[in-house]
Parts: C-alpha cells; structure tokens; sequence
C-alpha cells in the first residue's frame, strides 16, 4: 500500500483528495503546513508527496528543495495554481517528478501518482489481498483468517488493522495513522484508549507463545513483524 503525503492548506481540496486517493487503494496522510510535513516526514515513511506551492508558513519551492538534499530517490508532485511557465519550469528544476496545475482533474493525477510512483521504485504494494506464512492465513478479500489450521473469528475492524499493519510490513505505522484509517461499522471513527484495546485483542486472536506479530513502539505506534512465505 503505497503512502501519500498530501500537503495542502485548503482543508475542503486536501480531504477531498485524500478521499479520493484512499479509495484508490494508497494510504494517504494530511499536513496543512511546511511545519507539520516536516513532522511527518521524520516520524513515518512515504512514497510520495503531493505538495502545494503557497503554504501558510512557507513555501512549496523551498519545501521541496530541503526535502530533495535529504532524500532524493522521494518523488513530489506539484499540485498549485501558479501556471506560469518559469513556475513550472522552477518546480522541475528542483527536482519534482511532474508539476500538476489547478484546478484539475483527479483522474489524471492518480495516472500521474501511478508513474511518479513506478518511477520512483515504491516498494510499497497497494492493497495486498492476501497475508500467509504458512501458520497464519489471512484473505482481505474474504475476509477469512486461519491460525495454524484453525478458523479465527474477526471483526470488521481488525480485518482493517491487519491490512494496514501487513501490507507496511517493517515500518512503523503511527497511532495517528491508524486512528485516521479506522472506524466502527456505523461510520463512527474511533478513539484512542479503543484502538489500544482493538490491537490487545487481536493480538490475542492471533499470537500465541513463540509466534508474535505485532511490535509496539512505544509513543509511536506498531510494526508488523511476521514474513510472508
């Protein structure tokens, strides 16, 4: 599941493109400011970012250029309303793999996520369908679980947990992250305190003496620690 970070300061365009891009199948994490993306970009991993040029602390050209001397191999998309051609021309030159101007049609930047993505080598998988090791077998599609050949009851929830924590397997993934991806079946997003009490509880499901999956980093979040066979 590839990771987007989306920096946008127009909450209504950044929760609609983040929807948008969810849907898709990318997990995709909001910041509304240079502040907050640098946050990000040390706490978690991503595989692109699409990045506004006016920001409200900064600006997108000089963003991009901080996040290029540090990582390079991380592409950026563009996403702004400044259309003149030294503009665009300035967003290439420092390095952003394509330069998207608003408005726009979100059709054509998810094909351009797509290259930027193949371009830069993510090997983030989108939406695995299916985790397997042999002793526990797992179908997102089905919504079946298995430990070591007896049927497990989970919920909708946990089934959710799983596809995140699986398809990141060996990097964190945030608390924060989890909160913002995971609901109850009335559409309603859960809390904290519910979410630690959710992860015991499939930890049980799944775990047992000499078969872990789950790490807790603490203050952090979790890291799926199991290996596909």
């Amino acid at each position: 599941m590839a990771r987007i970070l989306v920096i946008e300061d127009d909450l209504a365009l950044s929760a609609g493109l983040c929807f948008e891009l969810d849907m898709s199948g990318y997990l995709t994490v909001a910041a509304y400011n240079c502040h907050k993306a640098r946050q990000l970009l040390k706490s978690d991993m991503f595989d692109l970012v699409i990045l506004d040029v006016n920001l409200p602390d900064g600006n997108g050209f000089d963003f991009c250029k901080e996040v290029k001397e540090t990582r390079s191999e991380l592409p950026i998309i563009f996403l702004t309303a400044k259309d003149l051609e030294e503009d665009v021309i300035k967003g290439f030159d420092l390095g952003a793999d394509d330069y998207v101007t608003k408005p726009f049609q979100i059709q054509i930047l998810k094909r351009r996520a797509e290259v930027a993505l193949r371009r830069g080598g993510s090997c983030a998988k989108e939406s695995e369908d299916a985790y397997d090791d042999g002793f526990l077998r797992l179908d997102f599609q089905a919504l079946t679980a298995v430990r070591d050949g007896e049927k497990l009851s989970i919920t909708p929830n946990e089934y959710k947990l799983l596809r995140l924590l699986t398809a990141n397997a060996g990097n964190i993934v945030t608390r924060r992250i989890l909160l913002e991806k995971l609901w109850d079946c009335d559409g309603n997003f859960i809390d904290d305190h519910t979410l630690t009490v959710t992860m015991n509880r499939l930890r049980a499901k799944i775990e047992q003496e000499g078969r872990s999956y789950i790490q807790t980093v603490r203050g952090m979040g979790y890291i799926w620690t199991g290996e596909r066979i």
